[in-house]
């Protein structure tokens, strides 16, 4: 499936015209095209490489899935790999949707599977048209936006995750095994998320870089605004981390120190326990001795029962060992 747009002077004039009409529309003056593949294949890529010159070693990166988020340049383009994520709040996964591009100075040609939605980038173009005169950097502009913007979003969510494991550290009622099992699910996906964030930092610095041709240079405050979001996702990011681990330490502490208590509550009351065991196996002994055999003797042993034992509990109520 290909969708295609032309742009001449900043407006939108042509949709959906075939692609191998894209090196005669990119030879007029003024025109900017658009073109999207969905999965396909390096035979499908055949036109679009011989129409723009794209290199074999691009290409072939384009059909391929799990490239590194990244901005490559080759003589006549440039190749952008990068993710945007979304996550499954009832699982804690992350969701990645891989997309690459083919930048050169007139064109925009991207390329991802289904799960890629590019409707929201193409929205993102049609409420900015004033800035469709900067010709492709406008196009990659919305691209990289939308992008970096699921980054966001999706640390955002992954705060608000973490804030309700805060809280359930200290519930009333124990949730050990739930808040280290989300603990684990959130932490993988916080290395996953990483691994998509932190590149591109570079993908977007050399997208701001002055010698790059293919780009208009009056586009360089969104691609700073840009920057600025991948920056701040990127320390939310490792703050997150961070956090996550001192969640997993911290329910451990607690874990340990609720195991003190309950052996310090069942000592004392062992010890209780051990004062009518001791004084009823004193007497019975099966010897001669003073209230041996005798009423007295009885309510004697029953006597020390109840007040060492009723002192050893009051002692140990004052302390709150029981």
């Amino acid at each position: 499936m290909v969708t295609t747009r032309l742009y001449k002077q900043g407006k939108l004039v042509l949709r959906d015209f075939p692609v191998a009409d894209i090196s005669d529309h990119i030879a007029a003056e003024g025109c900017t095209v658009w073109a999207d593949f969905v999965s396909p294949t390096e035979q499908d890529l055949a036109t679009i490489e011989e129409e723009l010159g794209l290199h074999a070693l691009a290409v072939e990166d384009a059909v391929h899935d799990s490239q590194r988020p990244k901005l490559d340049r080759y003589d006549t383009h440039l190749f952008l790999a990068a993710y945007g994520v979304g996550l499954d709040l009832e699982t804690g996964e992350l969701e990645t949707r891989e997309v690459k591009a083919f930048i050169t100075p007139h064109a925009l040609i991207t390329v991802h599977g289904p799960e890629f939605d590019m409707k929201e980038v193409v929205g993102r173009w049609d409420n900015d048209p004033d800035l469709g005169q900067h010709g492709v950097a406008f196009l990659l502009w919305g691209l990289l936006d939308v992008i970096v913007d699921t980054h966001f979003s999706t640390v955002q969510q992954l705060d608000a995750e973490i804030e309700l494991l805060e809280d359930a550290l200290f519930d009333d009622i124990p949730r050990d095994k739930e808040v280290q099992k989300r603990s684990f699910e959130l932490r993988k996906s916080l290395v996953l998320l990483r691994r998509v964030v932190l590149p591109m930092r570079e993908v977007v610095n050399t997208v701001l870089r002055r010698d790059l041709d293919t780009l208009d240079v009056a586009m360089t405050p969104y691609f700073q605004d840009v920057y600025d979001h991948v920056l701040r996702a990127t320390e939310w990011t490792d703050s997150l981390r961070d956090l996550v681990t001192t969640i997993l330490e911290t329910n451990i502490s607690i874990q340990g120190n609720r195991m003190n208590l309950i052996m310090k509550k069942v000592t004392s009351w062992a010890a209780i326990i051990a004062v009518p065991t001791a004084i009823t196996g004193f007497f019975g002994q099966n010897l001669q001795f003073a209230g041996f055999g005798t009423v007295w003797g009885a309510w004697l042993s029953l006597v020390l029962i109840v007040v060492v034992s009723g002192a050893l509990y009051l002692s140990f109520k004052k302390r709150d060992w029981v």
